[in-house]
């Protein structure tokens, strides 16, 4: 799985240009066909599935929160599959999983049982004594006392300093993946670089063994992506005394009405599940056929990073639910000031983001958030080509839905965001 690459004028930020699109009339959302109010979404669709560049695509966008959804797909869940994708096929979200973890952390902050400045070590005493590689991705030998604690702050907008095995290099990654400290699925076939790897078997495992590891910064200093999500999960777990999957179910998918989201799908609903592949050379590699997806096993860990597969009308629900500060269908899911704190920028004013991902951006709870002129948007994308956001002032929320990897293959998270844009301000000026 990589980074989702971002840039102020990318993914997130360039929907701050939305600014003044909440004055777009409802009824230009409600009346014509979904594919004549948005053809620059509809054309960057039809441009990667007509192509033959991906089997499959969908874009599920909406206005408000109490609207339906409308969409646009084209294609079907595999080069060799019949069945045409839509709003209840399944896909891996992977890192889109990673508000969601977000969100229920929120959840806690708002009940008391966590602060966001709160040392993690409370909870878990092996993170209270970290150390910190002299030279990022360099020895793993060559070691400092961390000067500074990680906290639940950190944890969410990835400025613990912790790794990632998808980022580092070196012997920190070698490392991390002897470890068993890979917080993800893509295939059962063997991939370059996890020959011989076996996952931990739980999220206390998980938490046990990365605080024996060397962080990659001092927390605090340095925005890099990394496994605190995954490890928010364990902390969600100790706090609130039950299993991080059950209370996902519980306290969020259950009451959002998302009845399509799991670490693990169920054998009974294998014929909504897409294919993922690999683009090399051209060509989509088959690398976790929905038939037999690695999906269908159990999973090792509930991993609250990038371990999510969903629909894009389950996932519309949870856009649904933030558009609404927390409310869905007359259901108040979480609450507005849980909502309204946790999509707004939480990053620590000493982290630095000149060379990250981020750049020009702000990070809530697990998503990237606009700043200024750009404020009012949330969101973020996933590994196999995935990408939600909401955007409060124009009362908007968008997702697209394809699969393939790495992410960077294409450039569809970036593509999508100026599509809808496009199409949003046309409307607004047609109005």
């Amino acid at each position: 799985m990589n980074a989702i690459t971002l840039s102020r004028r990318g993914l997130i930020g360039s929907l701050g240009a939305w600014a003044g699109t909440a004055l777009l009339p409802n009824a230009a959302w409600a009346s014509a066909a979904a594919e004549a109010r948005f053809p620059a979404v509809t054309q960057m669709v039809e441009g990667y599935v007509g192509s033959g560049r991906l089997p499959g695509m969908i874009a599920a966008l909406g206005q408000g929160s109490s609207a339906a959804p409308v969409n646009i797909a084209r294609g079907t869940l595999a080069k060799i599959s019949q069945i045409p994708v839509d709003m209840d096929s399944l896909f891996r979200i992977y890192s889109m999983t990673k508000p969601v973890t977000g969100m229920a952390a929120m959840m806690l902050i708002d009940e008391g049982k966590l602060r966001l400045d709160q040392p993690i070590a409370d909870f878990i005493p092996a993170f209270g004594k970290m150390q910190v590689q002299v030279t990022p991705d360099g020895s793993i030998t060559d070691l400092r006392p961390a000067k500074t604690q990680i906290t639940v702050r950190h944890l969410l907008t990835h400025t613990s300093g912790l790794g990632y095995s998808i980022i580092q290099s070196g012997p920190i990654k070698d490392a991390y993946i002897k470890a068993g400290l890979v917080p993800g699925r893509a295939s059962r076939l063997p991939l370059a670089g996890l020959e011989g790897f076996t996952p931990v078997s739980s999220l206390a495992q998980f938490a046990d063994v990365l605080a024996t590891m060397p962080l990659v910064y001092e927390p605090g200093t340095i925005w890099s992506y990394a496994v605190g999500l995954d490890l928010m999960g364990r902390l969600i777990e100790i706090v609130s005394g039950r299993p991080f999957d059950h209370f996902l179910h519980e306290r969020l998918f259950a009451p959002a009405g998302m009845d399509s989201t799991w670490f693990r799908v169920p054998e009974a609903q294998v014929a909504r599940l897409t294919t993922n592949y690999a683009v090399a050379a051209g060509m989509l590699l088959p690398i976790d056929p929905g038939k037999s997806s690695i999906y269908l096993d159990p999973a090792p860990c509930p991993f609250g990073g990038a371990g999510l597969v969903s629909s894009p009308r389950d996932y519309d629900r949870f856009l649904r639910m933030l558009l609404g500060f927390g409310r869905i269908d007359g259901r108040q899911v979480m609450s507005e000031a849980a909502v309204r704190l946790g999509t707004s920028n939480l990053l620590p004013e000493t982290a630095d983001v000149s060379q990250s991902l981020i750049k020009g951006n702000g990070f809530g709870a697990g998503g990237s958030v606009g700043l200024g002129d750009d404020a009012g948007t949330y969101g973020w994308g996933g590994a196999a080509g995935t990408v939600a956001f909401v955007n409060y002032r124009a009362g908007i929320r968008a997702g697209l839905y394809t699969q393939y990897m790495p992410s960077e293959a294409y450039p569809v998270h970036r593509e999508f965001a100026q599509a809808v844009l496009a199409d949003v301000t046309a409307k607004k000026a047609a109005a």
